[in-house]
């Protein structure tokens, strides 16, 4: 009766630690989700190829989630596994064309974009620039090449250090400054470029 009993409690025990460990990996997967989603859709500009990707992120999150670490950063893991995937994956499939711009990206990440914009612009060419809408922003970022959005992305809009953005990308922290004084670079381009046009400033 007691080696049955054993049985019994072992078998509860590993339900219950199975149940726990899907919820912690739940309560992470949604606070993090909108991210997620965000960046997923600014890499590939297409609403369903980015649902994909963030269900094959979730999937493979979940898969992996005993190989977390508890303590450090869920988010900068799950981007991490989001941007090896895409690299991986989506962007050598190339499944859709791009059918949806930047400027309708979900309106819950409106607030951080536009807090940012201020600085993308600032170093552009002053205040000046701040009158550029987030949408602008936005689409002038899918401009960049891929290696320079997703550090922009991960500088500017999810406030990443320099040290955690080449944790994510998996590149020395000196490449990852290099990307963003490069992508600083051609955004000041495009940014100056659009205001001339729109006449926030003259040359």
């Amino acid at each position: 009766m007691s080696g049955r009993r054993n049985h019994e409690e072992t078998k509860l025990e590993s339900i219950q630690n199975r149940e726990e460990h899907k919820r912690e990996f739940e309560e992470i997967i949604i606070e993090h989700l909108d991210s997620l989603y965000n960046t997923a859709l600014r890499m590939t500009r297409n609403r369903a190829d980015a649902e994909d990707l963030v269900q094959d992120v979730c999937t493979r999150a979940y898969r992996f989630f005993d190989s977390f670490q508890k303590g450090t950063n869920p988010k900068a893991w799950l981007l991490t596994i989001l941007r090896n995937i895409y690299i991986n994956d989506f962007r050598k499939k190339a499944k859709r064309p791009p059918v949806v711009s930047l400027s309708k990206v979900e309106p819950l990440e409106d607030s951080s974009i536009r807090e940012r914009a201020s600085t993308l612009s600032h170093f552009a060419n002053g205040k000046a620039l701040e009158q550029l809408s987030s949408h602008t922003v936005k689409a002038i970022i899918d401009k960049l090449p891929d290696e320079f959005k997703m550090v922009v992305t991960l500088f500017y809009v999810e406030e990443f250090s320099y040290k955690e953005i080449a944790n994510i990308v998996t590149c020395p922290k000196g490449t990852v400054m290099s990307r963003l004084h490069r992508a600083r670079k051609q955004l000041r381009k495009e940014l100056l470029s659009y205001a001339r046009k729109k006449g926030y400033v003259k040359d």
